[in-house]
């Protein structure tokens, strides 16, 4: 080996020293009976976010339960160690919730859910049926005494190892969704972005132009990726290439990442995306579409009652080209506006930009800058 190669292994082995020495974990068994008494009093956090992620099934929380009684091996989970010396749940939720779900120590909101009947169980089929309450004493306490591995992430470890080790756990026995990670994940660099992106998720001029998104899609956070995906594609569009999963992810970290120097105006961004949805709703209800401005187009002039990104991508950034300029309190900006949204969603020359394998760099900048040409035009007369 070349002294220079030696230099470069020696390097690159020092490099990934270090990052191992930036990470203080511990591993530590606890009997379910001390996570739920953690639970109980405060020293074991589940985050509300984190508790509506809860989807096993109850055949699925039943088997979990069957599992333990039998002794079989369980995945770990993973908890993150505060200054105070609290844990939080970061991955394990399904797990840990089923067996605070069959004690009856599961909330839903403020209130607690009903106790968890057992079904579905095809190992020992008896136990369905049984509740925690209705299981033998000997059961219970078997129960209550199973242990899993606990991989805790101590607080002084580096902020942003923290923040990628959590990004890579694949978190419950159902595939979040990327927003739904994102959320859960972002606030261990920061949770100002996030907290923004969830508030203008609520926007009521926001919510009427995206009501005809389904409530799966909501419940899946799509309302809020929207928000991202707004802020994204309008502030950071020179780095986007083709996968929009990635892009949003970087750049939502890049915000929230105080080392990053990306920057951010929080008023002013917030003033931006106000006004934006403002000016839509008003384009809407003066075509009589409802809520769907934003829907894809069949063969009349009409929308459907079916959302479409790119419409939502080409109306949102075309019409950042003229937003200054616009008083949503003139009517006539507003009719002119919606003149060019009403002939604009159906023309052909738009539509070709979009559809199935048209989510990359030019089919977007085209249909961004399709609408953006026609409202200055618009506005220009």
């Amino acid at each position: 080996m070349t002294e220079l190669a030696a230099g470069a292994t020696g390097s690159l082995i020092q490099a990934v020293d270090e990052k191992i020495n930036a990470v203080r974990t511990n591993s530590l068994d606890f009997s379910f009976n001390e996570l739920a008494d953690m639970h109980s009093s405060g020293e074991l956090i589940i985050r509300p976010e984190f508790q509506r992620m809860f989807r096993w099934s109850e055949g699925a929380q039943s088997r979990f339960i069957e599992s333990l009684l039998l002794e079989l091996p369980v995945p770990p989970i993973f908890l993150l160690e505060r200054e105070d010396r609290i844990y939080e749940l970061i991955d394990g939720l399904q797990r840990v919730s089923s067996f605070l779900n069959f004690r009856g120590q599961l909330k839903t909101g403020d209130d607690y859910r009903d106790p968890l009947t057992l079904t579905d169980c095809d190992i020992v089929k008896e136990l369905n049926g049984n509740t925690y309450k209705t299981l033998p004493k000997s059961l219970e306490i078997k129960l209550k005494r199973s242990y899993i591995r606990a991989e805790i992430l101590r607080k002084e470890s580096d902020q942003h190892l923290r923040y990628y080790m959590f990004k890579r756990l694949n978190t419950g026995g159902e595939r979040l969704s990327e927003q739904e990670v994102r959320n859960a994940t972002i606030r261990l660099l920061s949770n100002d972005f996030n907290n923004l992106i969830i508030e203008l998720s609520e926007d009521i001029n926001f919510r009427h132009c995206t009501d005809i998104i389904s409530s799966q899609q909501r419940n899946r956070k799509f309302d809020q990726e929207l928000v991202l995906r707004f802020f994204a594609m309008k502030n950071n569009f020179g780095e986007y290439v083709h996968d929009i999963a990635d892009f949003l992810t970087e750049y939502m970290e890049a915000v929230s990442d105080s080392e990053s120097g990306t920057p951010f105006n929080y008023e002013a961004e917030r003033v931006v995306f106000k006004k934006t949805f403002l000016v839509l709703k008003l384009i809407s209800d003066k075509l009589n579409f409802g809520s769907k401005i934003f829907g894809s187009m069949g063969g009349g002039a009409e929308p459907r009652g079916q959302f479409s990104v790119y419409h939502y991508e080409g109306l949102t950034l075309g019409l950042q080209a003229v937003l200054d300029k616009i008083d949503p309190m003139n009517d006539e900006h507003v009719r002119r506006l919606a003149e060019v949204v009403s002939l604009g969603k159906p023309d052909g020359e738009f539509l070709r930009h979009g559809g199935g394998g048209k989510n990359y760099r030019n089919p977007m900048k085209a249909r961004v800058d399709y609408f953006a040409d026609r409202f200055r035009s618009a506005l220009a007369s």
